[in-house]
C-alpha cells in the first residue's frame, strides 16, 4: 500500500540580520519581530523556532506546506534580513516544536549550546548546515522545557 503524502513540512533558512548597532534598539526589534510572528505564526498554524547569533539568524518553520511557503515568503521581503538562503526544505510526519514563535539570543546562559553546536563560524562563511540548525532547535528547545520541569514532549 502507498504510503500517503503529507503536506506538513518544515523550512530551514539562514540570513544576515539587519538591525540596530545598539542593544536596546535591537533588543526592541527582536522583541517587535517576535511579537508580529508569534500572531501570524498562531493564525496560519505555523511552529517555529528563531536563533540569533551576533547579525546573523537561522529559523526552522513548521506547518502545512502553503502556510509555510507564505511565511518564508514575508520573511524573505522584509527588510530586516538580507541574504536569505533556504537551507532544508522536506516533508515531515510531525513537528518538533511547540510554540508559534520561540526566539532564542545566544548569550552567557546558553553559550555552552551554542558553542557545541558550532553554527556561527558556518554563518560567517554562508554554510550552515541544516542539521547543526535543527540540532540546536531542539536542545535549546529541550532545555527550556527542562527547566519547566517537562521531560518529554508527545507531539
Amino acid at each position: 500500500m502507498k504510503s500517503k503524502r503529507t503536506t506538513l513540512v518544515h523550512l530551514i533558512y539562514f540570513s544576515r540580520l539587519n538591525l540596530a548597532a545598539d542593544a536596546a534598539g535591537r533588543t526592541r526589534q527582536l522583541g517587535e519581530i517576535t511579537r508580529q510572528a508569534q500572531k501570524k505564526n498562531e493564525f496560519s498554524v505555523i511552529t517555529s523556532f528563531l536563533l540569533v547569533e551576533q547579525n546573523f539568524a537561522a529559523q526552522i518553520i513548521e506547518g502545512e506546506r502553503t502556510s509555510v511557503n507564505d511565511t518564508f515568503g514575508r520573511i524573505s521581503n522584509d527588510t530586516r534580513h538580507r541574504d536569505v538562503q533556504i537551507v532544508e526544505w522536506r516533508e515531515i510526519v510531525k513537528r518538533e516544536f511547540v510554540n508559534s514563535f520561540v526566539t532564542v539570543i545566544r548569550n552567557p546562559a546558553n553559550d555552552a549550546i551554542f558553542q557545541k553546536a558550532g553554527l556561527l563560524p558556518m554563518f560567517q562563511r554562508g554554510t550552515p548546515k541544516g542539521g547543526v540548525i535543527h540540532s540546536l532547535a531542539v536542545a535549546l528547545q529541550a532545555e527550556s522545557l527542562a527547566k519547566q520541569g517537562i521531560d518529554h514532549l508527545f507531539v
